[in-house]
């Protein structure tokens, strides 16, 4: 392994003489870092005598951490580094116009206009024309031929300008990632202690040497040594590949690395390295290195495609970089998870881009086979007049101009395919999600995949928290029983007995994270802020409103006189801390969810404070007079107990012995109110189609009181409400295994899943996925928050993760980030998702009736009177209205509430609706009528001169011009149509809230009578006089007036009409197609139409047979290398467990891949699993 420090660090070799300040190098602490449990700790006593004398060394205070100074932090980060890992450069705009240039159609174009621009500068003698056959020029034609490379001029130049758009969109493309990538960076904030203070600083700004407060959820961002730690368990399945939980402790194995989770406890850490010194850094600086090579390879290979946008937003927040080897515990899961990370953006997670992918191959193909039959037919029909009626002989002087004449043919070949060719969809789709992308953010949906935007549109089913998300998450202590009594307003301190007081004080102040706390309102008159776990800061509200100081129970027992800690997580669902105490033995304080906790009571305090006997029948008679009625008023109810240990020192690993014959002091109830915009969210989500699920940790009653509330459950309803054992009681059979059929029966009813752990929520998840019951297959979107609902968000069509109460683990996780933690977020995440989805078929409308109309005028017109009416340049002109323009002006509608008046899409409903195809079709027929109408009678119509059969250079005819004119206009009055694809009647409503349609319109109309008054020759244009405009403008205008004739016809009558762009159907998707060959399949999905649907015709090129995903144009190297090696594994399926086994077949052994690497920073840009 080669040492990267050399580019690492470029300060390396100035710093050498100043390292001397610091009693250690970077070197000494990254070759530190590399060792790990037993090693780490000898290195760390035998070569620095011990953590402490480690931190003395690099100048930090464990207590008070580093002061603060800026000299000494900006000294530190010159010696050891910053923070940061850079960027792989992003490509400059040149590179991006290099790769526009590539485009098949866009090199035939220029091939053909450089040719016809050659041969326009052959002049050949007069007398030759009779001889070759051709019409005699008359004089005045003669200055015309002389402009005859005009034509080829205006083709490269118009060639030039789709070029810069292409990539000035791609540029710009690139940058807002840049900016999305760079807000979620600095959204990452990390608890650190400068000064004595705990504060919240930047991942960026953590120095070497300062001291972090870890705990459970957290994602590490740089590597440091253990200096105090309470039940620690990392999760580095993302560095070494090892999917069990290590236990950390000062003894045994006190390294701790950047990117890896925190699964459980707490702890206080010293930073020893940063960036691209920590291990992380490491791995990422020598991926980059590794790419220096590939991407040299790759550039003596074919070229290569669109920059991988998709991948880029998934960079991990800060610095995790997740590598994990393919036989993690997790099974299926994880392994699908790795390769959908290498291999495609999601499963076949975006229903539209299948849906466009079949729908842009299928035109595509009809494109090319329309214009090889119109230059066929032009070369057939001159070679037959001339060679075969006429009889002339082949003159070699008369070469030159048949050739022209070929090419000619040629361009008007190619134009044709240049119109059918919907080059404009992938800039629709991309323009469509980028302005989505960035409204969503004032609407607090800060979205981190954008392919997630437009599957929300598509939601059927929302499995939502409760904590946070439907309430508040601002908890109070509202009732309390202590001491026998139920008081159902707080009790006031003197009504207590002092010693039960006290224990209620000592219980809450101790036994919570000292992070935990509630300071002074922000504003006058304002609530005292909670900062850190909410529902211990209710239990802290709880001392402070019994007059009670927990500051001076917490400075009394600081956190390092804590003996130890049990920490809270999702299955022991309490916490406990023990202290010495000073007369000799331990104390135990624990906090839990009070059916648990009272589980393990066998005394309690009664009024006096004495301690008494508390069996089986008082916890019954207990839990029915006082957590149930708690637990039906909505409130969560949580036990407080103790325990002395007074002969000597207990096995304290052994929990089970440990967390029992507990002694219950008092039972609270904390009300978290539900959040009061919620229940109308629910609501319009119930009108669009959309059901809501609570998933939720909760006490069933409190759950079912507050899905009441929100309005999830209506009183009286046919729905279910289970708790975590039941639900899993009905879905699994004898073995333990969840059954599918099992599964389907429950889920459609199931409205609150309480008690649940995060399995079930994965289970659940999954369940309604993978379900073929119902009409339609279910689009799932999950929400959480905590460390253990990361399977379940990566699991879901999308994940919303928590911004404010959302661990690093979760958001990791997530497609969405909620940056305000509320549920009517969500809603409005899947209105922009349907209009997204709308955008796209207002854009396909709209685009189709151009290309059907163009191409039939460009063909018949070819057939019959030998040339196209529509030229070549006017014809690039209408692709770029339609493409660039239309997709700009109809892509950035801004959304309605009437989006969530309907049902969702679902995955198999086709892009092209019957009412779509209604007014493409009517529109077209409207269109074509007309123009024929024009080609063929519209000189006598109009009493000006025929421009059929003109000879080669003549010049342009008012005639073609109002052909053209005419197209142009009813293109821009069909635009205004296609703002409505649901078969309403008013075009024209919020027309004006969309300024971008406005003055897309407008700036075409103005450019349109420039190029008719102004263009002349470079676009076959002469002057109109008024009259010939009023009448193209009336044409166009009937335009809006046929389109509500259109909207008269009923669809249904129109049987006839097929729907087009599929999404994938039931019978495709097979039970055994899910889990890991959904993959394929959904690459088999995305084969399909890859690289034409970002720039034309690539595909057609290629024969459709080239593997690649969708939205990342990969080199087409990596591509085959690939597709060889999906030939060479075999993916058998192992139903029962969660294992999938892949075994080589009839090939050499292939080596395993040991690790699949998603993140894009690695740049692999071909996809491939990195070795």
């Amino acid at each position: 392994m080669t040492n990267p420090t050399e580019h690492a660090l470029p300060a390396n070799s100035t710093v050498e003489s100043r390292e001397g300040d610091f009693g250690c190098t970077v070197m000494d602490l990254r070759k530190l870092m590399e060792l790990r449990s037993t090693d780490g700790v000898d290195q760390i006593n035998v070569h620095y005598g011990g953590v402490m004398n480690l931190c003395s060394r690099l100048k930090t205070n464990p207590v008070e951490g580093l002061s603060g100074n800026p000299a000494d932090l900006e000294k530190r980060k010159q010696v050891f580094g910053q923070n940061l890992i850079p960027p792989k450069k992003p490509k400059t705009f040149l590179e991006l116009v290099w790769e526009a240039l590539q485009d098949v159609t866009l090199i035939i174009l220029e091939i053909a206009a450089i040719i016809s621009l050659v041969l326009s500068f052959y002049r050949p003698p007069g007398e030759e024309n009779k001889q070759c056959g051709l019409p005699v020029s008359s004089p005045e034609d003669e200055g015309e031929a002389e402009a005859g490379w005009i034509e080829g001029a205006a083709i490269l130049f118009s060639v030039i300008i789709v070029v810069l758009v292409t990539a000035f969109n791609d540029w710009s493309k690139e940058k807002q990632f840049r900016g999305l990538q760079n807000r979620i960076e600095k959204e990452q904030k990390f608890a650190v202690i400068r000064n004595g203070h705990i504060i919240q600083l930047p991942v960026a700004e953590i120095v070497v040497g300062d001291i972090a407060q870890i705990k459970y959820g957290d994602l590490l961002p740089a590597d440091g040594i253990l200096i105090q730690g309470n039940d620690l368990k990392i999760d580095e399945s993302s560095l070494t590949g090892e999917s069990d939980h290590v236990k950390k402790s000062l003894e045994r194995d006190p390294m701790l690395l950047s990117g890896t989770h925190v699964m459980e406890g707490s702890g206080r850490m010293v930073v020893t390295a940063v960036g691209i010194n920590s291990q992380t850094g490491i791995i990422f600086t020598l991926l980059g290195a590794n790419e220096g090579e590939e991407e040299e390879k790759k550039k003596k290979g074919k070229k290569q495609g669109v920059p991988e946008n998709r991948n880029k937003a998934k960079t991990q927040d800060g610095v995790a970089l997740e590598i994990q080897p393919l036989n993690s515990q997790e099974g299926i899961d994880n392994e699908e998870k790795e390769k959908k990370a290498a291999k495609l953006p999601k499963k076949e997670k975006s229903v539209l881009q299948g849906k466009l992918t079949r729908l842009a191959v299928q035109i595509g193909k009809a494109g090319l086979i329309m214009s090889a039959i119109t230059v066929l037919i032009l070369i057939l029909y001159f070679v037959i007049d001339n060679f075969v009626i006429h009889r002339r002989p082949w003159l070699s002087e008369c070469t030159p101009i048949y050739i022209q004449y070929f090419v000619k043919f040629f361009i008007i070949g190619i134009t044709v395919l240049v119109v059918a060719v919907p080059e404009g969809l992938p800039l629709a789709v991309t323009i469509s999600l980028a302005y989505s992308v960035k409204k969503m953010m004032k609407d607090n949906n800060l979205v981190r995949h954008l392919d997630a935007c437009e599957t929300m549109g598509n939601a059927t089913a929302i499995c939502s928290d409760k904590t946070g998300t439907l309430t508040m998450n601002r908890m109070t202590v509202v009732q309390a029983y202590i001491g026998d009594t139920h008081y159902h307003q707080l009790p006031s301190p003197d009504v207590l007995v002092p010693k039960v007081l006290d224990l209620i004080v000592n219980g809450i102040s101790i036994n919570s994270a000292y992070t935990s706390k509630i300071l002074p309102p922000e504003k006058e008159g304002g609530l005292p802020r909670q900062v850190g776990n909410k529902t211990e800061c209710a239990l802290l509200g709880f001392v402070t409103d019994l007059k009670q100081d927990y500051h001076a129970v917490r400075n009394e027992v600081p956190e390092e006189k804590l003996y130890k800690v049990y920490t809270f997580n999702s299955v022991r669902k309490s916490m406990s801390t023990v202290i010495e105490k000073p007369s000799g033995g331990y104390r135990m304080y624990s906090k839990g969810a009070s059916e648990i906790i009272l589980r393990k009571c066998n005394r309690i305090l009664d009024k006096r404070g004495e301690v008494v006997p508390f069996k089986n029948k008082d916890r019954d008679e207990m839990v029915r007079t006082v957590i149930e009625p708690m637990a039906s008023q909505g409130l969560r109810t949580l036990c407080i107990a103790y325990r002395d240990f007074n002969d000597g020192e207990p096995p304290w690993d052994n929990e089970s012995e440990i967390l029992t014959e507990l002694t219950c002091i008092a039972v609270v109830g904390i009300e978290d109110p539900v959040r009061p915009e919620v229940p109308e969210a629910i609501a319009k989500c119930k009108r669009a189609g959309i059901t809501v699920r609570m998933v939720t940790g909760d006490n069933i009653n409190t759950a079912r009181a507050i899905a009441t509330k929100c309005g999830i459950v209506t009183p009286g309803d046919d729905f279910l409400c289970l708790e975590g054992k039941e639900f899993n009681r009905l879905i699994r059979n004898e073995k333990g295994e969840v059954e599918q059929e099992k599964l389907d029966k429950i889920w459609p009813k199931l409205r609150v899943l309480a008690r649940s752990s995060p399995t079930d929520k994965h289970t659940l998840v999954k369940g309604i996925i993978d379900s073929t019951v119902g009409e339609q297959r279910q689009v799932v979107a999950v929400t959480g928050d905590g460390t253990n609902d990361g399977p379940a968000l990566k699991k879901a069509d999308v994940g919303f993760a928590m911004g404010i109460a959302g661990t690093d683990v979760a958001k990791e996780a997530s497609d969405i980030i909620l940056t305000d933690d509320n549920f009517t977020s969500i809603v409005k995440a899947v209105m922009w998702g349907r209009n997204v989805y709308d955008s796209i078929s207002k854009f396909l409308q709209f685009q189709l009736t151009v290309n059907v109309v163009a191409v039939i005028v460009a063909f018949t017109g070819a057939c019959i009177t030998q040339d196209s009416p529509l030229k070549a340049v006017q014809m690039l002109w209408v692709n770029l209205i339609m493409d660039t323009f239309a997709s700009l002006a109809l892509a950035t509608e801004p959304p309605t509430e009437s989006l969530l008046k309907r049902r969702p899409y679902g995955r198999n409903k086709p892009l092209i609706s019957r009412t779509m195809m209604k007014n493409i079709l009517g529109h077209a027929v409207y269109q074509l009528t007309v123009i024929f109408f024009l080609v063929f009678a519209g000189e006598k119509f109009f009493d000006i001169d025929s421009g059929r059969k003109a000879p080669l250079h003549s010049p342009p005819s008012q005639h073609y011009t109002i052909i053209f004119n005419t197209f142009v206009l009813m293109q821009l009055f069909n635009e205004i149509n296609s703002r409505k694809i649901h078969g309403e009647r008013n075009v024209f409503a919020g027309i004006f809230r969309n300024l971008i349609f406005c003055s897309v319109v407008l700036g075409t109309f103005i450019s349109q009578i420039i190029i008719v008054e102004f263009g002349g020759k470079p676009f076959s244009c002469t002057k109109l006089t008024l009259s010939q405009w009023f009448w193209c403008l009336f044409i166009g205008i009937g335009e809006l007036l046929w389109g509500q004739i259109i909207s008269t016809i009923p669809t249904q009558s129109l049987k006839f009409l097929k729907e087009a762009g599929h999404g994938t159907t039931k019978e495709e998707i097979t039970k055994d197609a899910e889990g890991l060959d959904e993959i394929d399949h959904a690459e088999m999905e995305l084969r399909r139409g890859q690289i034409l649907w970002f720039r034309g015709l690539n595909r057609i090129q290629t024969q459709i047979d080239v593997i690649n995903t969708f939205q990342t144009g990969a080199s087409f190297k990596g591509v085959l290398k690939r597709q060889t090696m999906g030939q060479h594994l075999d993916v058998k399926h192992v139903p029962s467990s969660s294992y999938v086994t892949v075994a080589p077949v009839t090939s050499p052994p292939t080596t395993s891949v040991p690790a699949a690497v998603s993140s894009p920073t690695l740049g692999n840009q071909s996809g491939e699993s990195v070795p």
